[in-house]
């Protein structure tokens, strides 16, 4: 239950943000925005000032008639945000308040300010998070100016799906203390131990919340292709780290932007191996696959999950930004055909695109959802 409520809270501030980018951006462009809501309809309450009394409105229910400013609600379901945008839809292109009557670096810039925000979301949850100290893998040196919290510990940081680790029960956020006996101090000598003795059983000890067990696993071929047996696991020297206030600043912005090319790339690979046959090279995760990373990392610690958030803060923005029908990337893609062509494309053909892409996009979740559900069962 705790794991559902904190996602929850989790994927609201993330929309939310999203959504504020888009709002504050098209008030300043000159458009008019009827509603800035919080949560999904249906709507339980919405507040605006009467532009005449200046005094607040309170609202209760849906309104039959057009609201002269605009109205914050309160909706039923917690799942974010949104905002809505005079002639967002393509009407009323010819009042001088409307989304469509605007020039087109305006629209462009609306559209791409909810992208912008989780950026900057993603880069102030970092900085907070170096300054009061965040995991970071100890094998690279973090700088005269660190100061090391907790000292670095082999820790896992992904399995493999069919792998031994994951039949044995490794899961993510797993301490690797000890591999037959013997002391590991560093992923390395882990991965060094492993291929010098893959032809036998291996008793690992495990601490996981507190606790220490001891699991059985022998190597393995994990993938087609691959050249030696292995375990099935990611492995990191994390400790944590922190900063003055001065460079965590900084150094939050600069692992954002980082992490964001890394995001880019890992796409890219994604969708080169799915156009050439060769699979999912990493694992895709839906709703509920996230929600479960979020629930481990927040048993891991404040400083894992402030980590996580930034990470999904970063993935929403990136694929947001993809020149997809239905995302915001989409729709700077037909502002960007109008330019060259000179002339705005016929509204019923980028509704029909956007509308395809949205219940593409809609057909993915459920079957990565139904996939991570699939996954849990078992």
């Amino acid at each position: 239950m705790l794991t559902i409520i904190i996602f929850i809270l989790i994927l609201g501030l993330l929309v939310l943000v999203h959504e504020f980018g888009h709002f504050i951006t098209a008030r300043k462009s000159g458009m008019k925005v009827f509603e800035f809501g919080f949560g999904f309809p249906p709507r339980v309450m919405g507040v605006y000032r009467d532009s005449d009394t200046k005094k607040l409105v309170w609202k209760f229910g849906k309104e039959k008639e057009e609201i002269p400013t605009t109205v914050y609600s309160l909706n039923l379901l917690p799942l974010g945000g949104f905002v809505r945008i005079k002639g967002e839809d393509g009407g009323q292109a010819n009042e001088p308040d409307s989304f469509g009557f605007q020039k087109a670096w305006k629209r462009a810039v609306v559209l791409a300010a909810g992208v912008t925000m989780n950026v900057v979301l993603a880069g102030a949850l970092l900085s907070f998070g170096f300054m009061i100290g965040l995991p970071t893998d100890l094998s690279v040196d973090p700088g005269k100016y660190a100061v090391i919290v907790e000292q670095a510990q082999v820790m896992v940081q992904a399995v493999d799906k069919a792998s031994p680790a994951e039949e044995a029960g490794i899961k993510f956020g797993d301490r690797i203390l000890k591999i037959d006996g013997q002391e590991i101090k560093s992923s390395e000598g882990m991965v060094d131990y492993v291929q010098a003795n893959f032809e036998k059983e291996m008793l690992l000890l495990v601490e996981r919340g507190g606790t220490q067990t001891e699991l059985k696993m022998t190597p393995r071929l994990v993938k087609p292709g691959e050249g030696s047996p292995r375990l099935g696991v990611m492995l990191a020297d994390a400790g944590i780290v922190r900063y003055p206030w001065y460079i965590a600043l900084y150094k939050g912005f600069i692992a954002a932007g980082i992490g964001l090319i890394n995001i880019f790339i890992a796409f890219y690979l994604l969708i080169k191996n799915l156009i050439l046959g060769q699979g999912l090279m990493f694992e895709v995760s839906g709703p509920v696959g996230i929600a479960v990373m979020v629930g481990q990392s927040a048993r891991l610690g404040i400083s894992y999950l402030i980590n996580v958030t930034a990470m999904i803060s970063l993935s929403l923005a990136a694929i947001n930004i993809l020149p997809i029908p239905a995302l915001d990337g989409g729709r700077i893609l037909f502002i960007l055909i109008e330019k060259i062509i000179r002339r705005p494309l016929p509204m019923k053909y980028e509704q029909f695109a956007h509308t395809i892409g949205f219940v593409l996009l809609m057909i993915l979740i459920v079957a990565v959802t139904g996939r991570d559900i699939w996954g849990l069962i078992k």
